[in-house]
């Protein structure tokens, strides 16, 4: 009978490793009895289950969170959706954070990040430079629309954007629909800018910023987001108590969640899955409910039209 065997790749180290152990057996049986090592001692009753080593092979989901919102803020909102979306795909998913809209869109537009909680404004701008791809978008309280809401001190005698000429303004970030877009086209409309309209202006680069420094008096007015703005009282009563709402805008299709245009087509595909049916899972429902949200529904460019319309006016001699 002929016997064939079959070395592994690894029959070379195998053999060599081998010898050695023979040879350090050996070498230890010959050496006196005062120079061989100690044998280490071996507590039974006290065994630690050795470290599970991490795959290394598995790449993170990195999602961004533009700066609706500060980071704290975005920290605290998001976590439990980020680690519903983490268990869902079996993977860790990262949160990224950057300062202004454009950065975030910078990341999208290099695929340095999967997915992106972003502006209607970063939206369109996104889409139209280097093709920015929706995914789902939040329903609030039955809406599928948001407003920008004009804001200002409760004790403020402020009624109208006229009042407010010569005051100091808060905008939220250059590339916010609600926070700059729309309250320049207001003035705009006037046949003003806001360096000859405001006495000063400023940005916050997060709209609950913005709310807390009309709130606290550093701003006469502000613009901000109609769902953060309710959010924010919602979860701090006394703001409400120190601003006052004087001006809401016509409704905007709800601020997306995207992708990058780089993402694989199954990882999209399988990302809105999650989304559009995390409301009829229980560990969905509360990680929805704690954004605020009713649900994610499907989405279409054609939504962001009114968006469009409102950056064309600005544009206008």
């Amino acid at each position: 009978m002929e016997l064939v065997f079959r070395w592994s790749r690894g029959w070379k180290q195998g053999l060599i490793a081998g010898v050695l152990v023979v040879v350090s057996a050996l070498a230890a049986a010959c050496s006196p009895a005062g120079a061989r090592p100690a044998s280490p001692i071996i507590h039974l009753h006290d065994l630690q289950p050795l470290p599970t080593p991490a795959d290394r092979n598995i790449k993170p989901l990195r999602v961004a969170v533009a700066s609706i919102v500060s980071p704290q803020g975005t920290l605290d909102s998001y976590s439990p959706l980020l680690k519903y979306l983490s268990a869902q795909l079996g993977r860790p998913v990262e949160l990224v954070q950057r300062r202004t809209y454009q950065e975030v869109n910078n990341l999208i537009a290099s695929g340095e990040i999967d997915m992106a909680f972003v502006c209607t404004r970063a939206y369109v701008v996104g889409h139209r430079e280097f093709g920015m791809e929706l995914l789902a978008a939040p329903q609030v309280d039955g809406q599928q629309v948001y407003y920008a809401y004009l804001i200002v001190p409760a004790d403020s005698p402020y009624q109208t954007l006229e009042d407010l000429r010569g005051k100091v303004f808060a905008f939220t970030d250059p590339l916010s629909n609600t926070g700059y877009t729309y309250p320049v086209a207001l003035l705009k409309s006037k046949g003003e800018t806001p360096e000859h309209f405001f006495a000063r202006y400023f940005f916050t680069y997060s709209h609950d910023n913005a709310i807390r420094a009309v709130a606290e008096g550093l701003a006469d007015g502000a613009s901000v987001d109609s769902i953060v703005y309710t959010y924010a009282i919602r979860r701090d009563p006394s703001l409400a108590a120190r601003t006052r709402i004087i001006a809401k805008s016509r409704p905007f299709g709800m601020p997306p969640v995207v992708v990058s245009p780089k993402i694989r087509p199954q990882t999209k595909a399988l990302l809105q899955s999650i989304l559009l049916g995390m409301y009829e899972d229980p560990a969905g429902q509360e990680a929805l409910t704690h954004l605020g949200f009713d649900r994610f529904v499907p989405v279409k460019d054609a939504d962001y039209d009114s968006v469009r319309a409102l950056e064309h006016e600005t544009a206008r001699p």
